[in-house]
């Protein structure tokens, strides 16, 4: 390792640049390059890490400072990793957070996973004299890595927690990039600079707020999650405008998504796991064996044409839950048989679910519609009558607290 802290860093940033092009992650030259000269330690210079397992009530939490001499080697192999980086608990101020152990609390902001935010770059194709909007903007690493992209004095994020928007902003004039962040309502977009060339969510939402759509730029794109109930299937949406009005929205089934806004309620199967240990359920024959990991475009659908299902991922073999039925089936392994518990036949209604994909022909994206008058938004697989649809839920019918 580099005596130099700085040369230390850079090699740090190197060798995940090279993990990330290693891996397929990252494809573009351009961003390649934003990577390798944004020092990330700037803007994340200290990290949570959870020592509770799940389940933990209150949670303890260990905070790294990346400026202490015991705390640095491991701080900076976390912000060069692949995962989320936790950075503020219940909204608390940045400015004296004390190194070391800590009880309590929850996460209300953290920087997305690099790949994720590579990915997300990559998708919308950001480039040279682009206007871009960041919401959800957190401590501003999409943010400064679209300034690069970009150019100075384009890009603009909007982040609802007033200590994070003072944090971020800070460490962003520390870097120079021309970055400007706002305290707001991150449904709401920033009309003060719009129309955007590119507009990213750091948040998943439920259905796509009018305020995005009505902001976005001719030949436009905006990406966003759509939050399902479950964390387990979520959907990523790429909305464009065309050079003459016109938007067109696709949706796709993602292994991971972003966390959805504040008051948005996930279920849980992790109240259910002991039970379903004890008691797996009544065996019964199935000819639907367990669907793939990787069949996102079903999982998806599955969300919300079986709505209230969640998958628990710590479980020895497929276990799909719906706890607010106290319900749950258990498939396999690969014997042709589930068991189920519950007033709620649980892989009834995935066999239903899947046998219905299958006739829609296997669909791996679907089409919103945005164009409603009354906000109502709509997904369909295509035209035809085996064609899978759905309606999004209506932002003001899932939480009364927003971010």
């Amino acid at each position: 390792m580099p005596s130099d802290p700085h040369q230390a860093t850079s090699r740090r940033r190197a060798d995940m640049v090279d993990r990330l092009a290693t891996d397929g992650v990252l494809t573009d030259a351009l961003l390649r390059d934003a990577l390798l000269r944004l020092p990330r330690e700037v803007l994340l210079p200290h990290a949570y890490v959870r020592v509770s397992g799940p389940g933990a009530d209150p949670i303890d939490w260990r905070l790294l400072d990346g400026s202490h001499p015991e705390d640095r080697q491991e701080w900076l192999d976390l912000i060069h990793s692949d995962e989320s980086i936790l950075l503020q608990r219940d909204g608390e101020p940045l400015d004296s957070l004390g190194r070391g152990p800590v009880t309590g609390g929850h996460m209300t902001s953290m920087s997305t996973y690099t790949p994720g935010t590579v990915e997300a770059l990559q998708v919308m194709r950001l480039g040279p004299g682009q206007r871009y909007l960041e919401l959800g903007s957190g401590p501003g690493v999409s943010l400064a890595l679209a300034a690069v992209l970009a150019g100075p004095d384009l890009t603009t994020g909007v982040e609802r927690d007033a200590h994070m928007v003072a944090f971020a902003q800070r460490n962003l004039d520390r870097l120079g990039v021309g970055v400007r962040v706002i305290e707001g309502n991150a449904l709401d977009g920033h009309q003060g600079r719009a129309p955007y060339d590119r507009i990213h969510s750091g948040i998943g939402v439920p259905c796509v707020p009018t305020a995005w759509v009505e902001q976005l730029a001719p030949d436009g794109r905006l990406l966003t999650t759509l939050a399902t109930r479950t964390p387990s299937w979520p959907g990523q949406l790429l909305v464009t405008r065309t050079p003459t009005g016109t938007v067109e929205a696709v949706l796709t089934g993602r292994p991971r998504g972003y966390r959805p806004m504040l008051g948005y309620q996930w279920l849980s199967a992790l109240g259910h796991r002991a039970r379903v240990k004890a008691d797996p359920g009544t065996a019964r024959p199935t000819r639907l064996a367990p669907p793939p990991d990787d069949a996102h475009g079903f999982w998806l659908a599955a969300a919300y044409l079986a709505p209230g299902l969640v998958r628990d991922f710590q479980a020895d073999t497929m276990t799909i839950v719906a706890p607010e039925d106290d319900s749950w089936a258990v498939a396999g392994p690969g014997d042709g048989t589930v068991r189920t518990h519950g007033p709620r036949d649980v892989w009834a209604e995935l066999e239903d679910a899947h046998a219905r994909w299958e006739q829609a022909g296997c669909p791996e994206t679907y089409r919103v519609d945005l164009s409603d008058d009354t906000g109502i938004q709509h997904a369909t697989s295509g035209p035809g009558p085996k064609a899978l649809t759905w309606t999004l839920p209506q932002l003001t019918t899932v939480a009364s607290q927003l971010p």
